[in-house]
C-alpha cells in the first residue's frame, strides 16, 4: 500500500513549490475569496509536474477530481458568506486527495485525505534532498536561491518606486494591486510562505507517490442464511409501507384530520415532522450498508433475494424523503426559511441520491458506486454554494414578508452581503433597518481586492448606489423589532 520513495524532484516542481509559498505569503493574509483559488493554481503545477516525471499519466477520473477541486476553490471567490465556502474548501481537500491518490473503492475514496497526510514530512525532506541535487550543496543552493529572490525584490522596489514617484496614477495602481509587505505582518507572512511551500511539497510528493488505499481489503462479513437476514427487513420494509401509506393519505388532502385528532397547529406537525424523517434515511442507509454486508450469497436465488428485498426498503425510503421533504416546506411556511432549515433541506436531497445510487448499483453493479457517491458530494456542496444560499433565504422571506407581512429583522441582519441585492427589495423603513448593520460591515472591511469576493463586491455597488436612509434611526429599527410579526 505505502509507496516506495519517489524519483528525485526536478527543477518545474520546485519552481511551482516557490511560486505557491510566495503566493502564500502575499495573498493569504485578509481572508478568503480569489486569492485561495490563486494560490491552489501553482500546487497543482507541482503536482502535475512530480506526477509526470515519477510516470504517472493523469488518467479521466483523476482529472474530474482535480477540475471539481478548483471549481469548488471558486466559491469563496464568489460568495461572502463563510459557510457555504468552508464546505467547498473541505469538499475540494476531499478531491484533491482522490485527483492525487486515485482509487475507486470505499476505502480510497473515504480515507485519500489520510494519503496526503502522510506527505507532509516525507515531502518536506523529498524536496529538500531534491533542491541538494540541484544545486550541488545545501549551502551553495540556499545561497543561490537567496541572492536570486533579494535581487529580484530589490529591482522590484527601487523601479516600482521610482515609478510611482513620477505618476500619481500608477502609485494608485501599486497601492491597489501590491499586497501590503509592512515589516509589522513579517513572521505571519514568513509563517504563511513556510506554509505554503510545505503544502505544496505535500502535495507533489503525494503525486509522485501515492498510497494505493484500493489495495486495503475489506473482507466481506459471514453470510447469513436466507430467513436470519430476511425476516428482520422484510418486517422494517411492512413497517415503511404502513408509514408511507399514511403520508399519502395526508399528503393528498387529509391534513385538517390530521391535525384536529393529534391537535397539533400546521408549523408543530411540519417541525416535529421532518428531523425524525431525516434520522429515518440516515439509519435507513446504515440498514442497507450492514444488510449489504452480512447478506446470503450462495447462488443466484439468494441475489435476487437481496436485491428484491432491499431494492423495496430503499423504494419506500425514497418515500419518507419526500416526505421529509414537503415537512420542511410546511415549517418554512410558517416560519421562515434559515441556514439550518436550507441546510438540512439539501443534506435530506442529498441523502435521496444516494439512496437512487444505491439502488442502481443493484441493478448495473457496485464497482462505480463509491466514486458515483463522492462525485455527487462535491457536485452538491458546489450547487449549494454557487446558489448563494443567503441570497435564497432572503429572497424567500422577503416573499414571505409581501404575502404574510412577517419578517424577522434581527435575523435578516446577521445575513452576509450575498443577501443584499434581496433585501433591497424590501420597502423603508424595513429596507434600511437590515441594510444597516451589513453596510457598517461593509465600510469597516478594508480587506484588497484579492480577499474580496464577488458577492461582497456586488452588495457594495447597490449600497452605493442606494444606500440606508439615513432618516432611518436605529431607535426606530429598534422598535420595529419589539413587533412580533418583525420578529
Amino acid at each position: 500500500m505505502w509507496a516506495t520513495w519517489p524519483a528525485p524532484v526536478r527543477t518545474p516542481t520546485l519552481w511551482a513549490v516557490l511560486a505557491t509559498g510566495v503566493l502564500s505569503m502575499l495573498l493569504l493574509d485578509g481572508g478568503l475569496a480569489v486569492n485561495l483559488l490563486l494560490v491552489a493554481i501553482p500546487a497543482s503545477l507541482a503536482a502535475y509536474f512530480a506526477g509526470r516525471d515519477a510516470g504517472r499519466r493523469p488518467r479521466a477520473w483523476s482529472l474530474v477530481w482535480g477540475i471539481g477541486g478548483i471549481g469548488l476553490l471558486a466559491v469563496p471567490a464568489l460568495r461572502d458568506a463563510d459557510w457555504p465556502s468552508f464546505l467547498a474548501v473541505v469538499a475540494a481537500i476531499g478531491l484533491g486527495s482522490l485527483a492525487l491518490n486515485g482509487g475507486r473503492s470505499w476505502t480510497a475514496v473515504l480515507l485519500g485525505p489520510i494519503g496526503v497526510g502522510n506527505s507532509v514530512v516525507t515531502g518536506v525532506a523529498w524536496g529538500w534532498r531534491g533542491l541538494r541535487e540541484r544545486f550541488g550543496g545545501a549551502r551553495r543552493g540556499v545561497g543561490v536561491g537567496l541572492r536570486a529572490f533579494l535581487v529580484s525584490a530589490l529591482l522590484l522596489l527601487v523601479f516600482g518606486a521610482l515609478f510611482a514617484g513620477a505618476d500619481a496614477a500608477f502609485a494608485d495602481l501599486l497601492g491597489d494591486l501590491v499586497p501590503d509587505t509592512s515589516v509589522a505582518g513579517g513572521p505571519w507572512r514568513v509563517l504563511l510562505l513556510g506554509s505554503g511551500m510545505v503544502a505544496a511539497l505535500t502535495v507533489a510528493h503525494t503525486a509522485a507517490a501515492p498510497v494505493r488505499l484500493d489495495r486495503v481489503v475489506v473482507r466481506p462479513g459471514r453470510p447469513l442464511n436466507r430467513v436470519e437476514w430476511a425476516l428482520p427487513l422484510i418486517v422494517l420494509t411492512v413497517l415503511f409501507a404502513a408509514f408511507n401509506a399514511v403520508q399519502l393519505v395526508v399528503l393528498f388532502g387529509g391534513y385538517d384530520a390530521v391535525l384536529k385528532n393529534t391537535g397539533q397547529t400546521y408549523a408543530e406537525y411540519a417541525r416535529q415532522g421532518f428531523w425524525q424523517l431525516l434520522f429515518v434515511t440516515l439509519l435507513t442507509l446504515l440498514v442497507v450498508v450492514f444488510a449489504l454486508r452480512w447478506a446470503p450469497r450462495d447462488g443466484a436465488g439468494d441475489r435476487k433475494l437481496v436485491r428484491g428485498v432491499l431494492g423495496t426498503l430503499c423504494a419506500l425510503a425514497l418515500v419518507v424523503v419526500a416526505s421529509a421533504v414537503r415537512r420542511m416546506d410546511m415549517y418554512v411556511e410558517a416560519y421562515g426559511l434559515t441556514r439550518l432549515r436550507i441546510s438540512v433541506l439539501a443534506g435530506e436531497l442529498w441523502l435521496g441520491l444516494v439512496i437512487v445510487l444505491i439502488m442502481a448499483a443493484g441493478v448495473w453493479g457496485a464497482r462505480w458506486l463509491p466514486r458515483a457517491v463522492a462525485a455527487s458530494a462535491a457536485a452538491g456542496v458546489l450547487a449549494f454554494g454557487l446558489l448563494s444560499p443567503d441570497s435564497l433565504i432572503a429572497q424567500q422571506n422577503v416573499q414571505r414578508y409581501e404575502d404574510t407581512g412577517k419578517f424577522d429583522i434581527l435575523y435578516a441582519r446577521d445575513l452576509s452581503a450575498d443577501a443584499v441585492p434581496a433585501l433591497d427589495k424590501l420597502k423603508e423603513p424595513m429596507r434600511s433597518c437590515v441594510l444597516r448593520s451589513i453596510a457598517y460591515g461593509l465600510n469597516h472591511d478594508d480587506a484588497p481586492w484579492y480577499a474580496t469576493s464577488w458577492g461582497e463586491a456586488r452588495a457594495r455597488d447597490v449600497l452605493r448606489d442606494n444606500p440606508p436612509a439615513a432618516s432611518v434611526n436605529e431607535s426606530l429599527c429598534q422598535s420595529l423589532t419589539e413587533v412580533p410579526e418583525y420578529r
